[in-house]
């Protein structure tokens, strides 16, 4: 995909979900079930997958699993295929992190497998000085479009300055930004910083799986420049996917016609209700993925929901909440769906 495709691409707002890794009950790799996933996201509407970032675990990179290129090269290859028959954008982005020289590594690995950016990590640049990092990001960005991204720091990331932002949206091939601070005082730091540069082809995406729908039906303005947060790069978007697909398509109508219901303060408080029980941000996070795992799990998607990393499960209470949260937001599910197709996602050729 071209640069200035996919930036068209982008700002017109899509629904990007982070693709879960599919472990079997050996916690081995299983291919079909992450084919099927692939599939699932496509036809439900997704207007692009990230790979290789959280919800795929960082652990993929280590040399006891030597996961990272065998999952970005089936995603692509899948995505290929799904393209080609469908005739539809579904860009690739691939999780890039680490220092500059695993980072570069990754981009390349990414660049020969066809993805069309990267969402670039800074977790490991936590004692950095500000300078320090957008050379970072400016060498990356030289090899592969970036996506910036704000990760809180309660998962590792760190906080990052009005200033650091406003230095990086001068960066020429940063194509995006996704915020994911889980906090609103940082996320107003990245959208002034953005509106403030004068940069209008850098898209903004909501990764603050708690407050999504606010985030994306407010107007943002400073200095005279208003912009929308267009869409969302999320890990909550990796379950229940059709309906969040839908739901963003909603959004954009009702901001196009001016007139915000209060009815969507109670659909955001209903997500964010559902997103509390599977990220499990009782317990600090910690059952984030098994949560996530655990919804398509028991949509059939998923055949178990381990980790690489074995302590990582449900926290004591976080099935029940999973079961509560499905059953007080049914339009928020999209288990017919799914229904309907699995059987084919999971045995087509």
């Amino acid at each position: 995909m071209e640069n200035s495709e996919l930036r068209t691409h982008l700002l017109a707002g899509q629904a990007i979900p982070a693709l879960p890794l599919a472990l079997d009950t050996n916690r081995a790799w299983d291919r079909r079930h992450q084919q099927a996933l692939v599939r699932y996201y496509f036809e439900a509407g997704a207007g692009g997958l990230a790979v290789a970032v959280h919800s795929t675990q960082f652990e993929i990179r280590d040399p006891s699993h030597a996961l990272f290129e065998p999952i970005l090269e089936l995603a692509a290859a899948e995505a290929d295929r799904l393209r080609e028959s469908h005739g539809r954008q579904f860009p690739l982005i691939a999780g890039l992190c680490g220092p500059t020289d695993q980072a570069v590594a990754e981009a390349r690995t990414a660049v020969r497998l066809g993805y069309a950016a990267g969402l670039l990590s800074l977790a490991a640049w936590k004692d950095a000085e500000i300078p320090a990092i957008i050379a970072h990001c400016r060498t990356v960005a030289d090899i592969l479009p970036v996506v910036g991204f704000y990760l809180q720091p309660a998962v590792g990331g760190r906080v990052l300055p009005y200033s650091f932002w406003r230095e990086f949206a001068k960066i020429p091939n940063v194509v995006a930004v996704k915020m994911a601070p889980f906090n609103r005082y940082q996320t107003i730091d990245v959208v002034r910083a953005t509106l403030e540069s004068g940069r209008d082809d850098i898209a903004l995406y909501t990764g603050n799986d708690d407050n999504i729908v606010l985030d994306l039906m407010t107007p943002w303005e400073f200095s005279g420049q208003r912009r929308f947060i267009v869409g969302g790069l999320l890990g909550q978007f990796g379950v229940w996917t059709k309906r969040a697909v839908e739901l963003l398509e909603e959004i954009k109508i009702a901001r196009g016609q001016n007139q915000i219901s209060p009815e969507w303060l109670v659909k955001n408080t209903a997500l964010t209700d559902a997103n509390a029980a599977i990220f499990d941000s009782a317990n600090q996070f910690h059952g984030c993925l098994p949560g996530i795992h655990e919804i398509l799990r028991r949509q059939g998607l998923l055949p178990t929901i381990h980790c690489l990393n074995p302590a990582e499960v449900l926290s004591p209470g976080q099935a029940e909440e999973l079961t509560r949260v499905s059953e007080a937001y049914p339009w928020l599910r999209d288990d017919d769906f799914v229904a309907a197709h699995l059987e084919r996602w999971l045995n087509q050729d």
